[in-house]
């Protein structure tokens, strides 16, 4: 569905979380006429106060919308989304799109999108995110994209319109795999600095200002300049991520490298502190809080 007047399409998006809440807000603000759900509709309230609309259902959306964003938990939910009750499937969607944000396998991805398309013709993009909620929040999301290419372009402004960077990975699940390979640098790294600071908090250096100190150096990173000031101050909250996100895409990666036959160390004991941090922290526990499983008993 295009506005005539503006040549633009209309959006949707489903899933208003971490991500999909300050995501859609960037799209109002762009100016875009956007449909919204979540199961849980009172997330919903800023983002109708800003301009959004109700969906009663992700089919509703479809009703809708032209492009159609989503950023859900994990697949399971992916598959009810889509296959569930009203969900996506329900009704027609040829010449429509569906941009899934969300981080999952990418086999179910494929399947998925086949059998969507299947049902009833609606297209798929897989476009896992990097940057957590300041990105999200600030529009310098990293967004790596699997599908055709001319959908990619399709889509291309209103991406902008939320990310810094967008890049077109190949065919349908490539998406996915790049975000793994995401996964492994920045799960590996946030163990590796939850190291870093706990050993420099207790050898008596002042934890929060490595990031001053190896500025422009080898050990210099986004990673780097934003993890170790929230470890070292115990800031948690609003969350950048959860532990069980950061758990659920490692063992992924696992998973993957198994079929792949592609040794993944540094990930696979990465996902056993993530396990220990989901143990101790529990499961919605900000991904830092990893550093707290090294503090000493007081």
């Amino acid at each position: 569905m295009v506005d005539s007047a503006g040549g633009k399409e209309k959006l949707g998006y489903l899933g208003l979380g971490l991500m999909g809440l300050p995501m859609t807000k960037r799209l109002l603000g762009a100016g875009y006429d956007v449909a919204v759900w979540n199961r849980s509709p009172g997330k919903a309230n800023a983002l109708l106060e800003a301009g959004a609309k109700a969906a009663a259902s992700p089919r509703d959306v479809v009703a809708h919308a032209s492009i159609i964003f989503m950023c859900l938990t994990d697949a399971s939910a992916v598959e009810d989304v889509v296959f569930g009750d009203n969900g996506l499937s329900g009704t027609d969607g040829k010449g429509k799109l569906v941009v899934d944000f969300s981080s999952i396998h990418p086999d179910k991805t494929k399947s998925i999108a086949a059998r969507l398309k299947a049902a009833n013709g609606m297209g798929w993009i897989d476009a896992p995110v990097s940057g957590g909620t300041k990105g999200a929040e600030e529009a310098t999301l990293a967004i790596m994209a699997g599908g055709e290419a001319a959908d990619v372009e399709r889509i291309r402004p209103y991406i902008l319109a939320m990310a810094r960077n967008f890049t077109h990975m190949g065919p349908t699940g490539a998406g996915q795999m790049t975000k793994l390979c995401n996964q492994v640098i920045v799960g590996c790294a946030m163990a590796v600095l939850a190291e870093a600071t706990r050993l420099a908090v207790n050898a008596g250096i002042d934890a929060k200002r490595l990031p001053e100190a190896l500025a422009g150096g080898f050990a210099d990173s986004i990673p780097l300049q934003l993890f170790v000031p929230r470890m070292a101050q115990g800031i948690h909250s609003p969350p950048l991520g959860h532990i069980h996100t950061m758990l659920k895409d490692l063992d992924t990666v696992v998973a993957v490298a198994q079929d792949t036959s592609t040794p993944v160390p540094m990930a696979a004991l990465a996902a056993q502190i993530f396990r220990m941090g989901k143990a101790v922290r529990g499961a919605d526990a900000d991904a830092l809080e990893i550093y707290t499983l090294s503090a000493p008993k007081e």
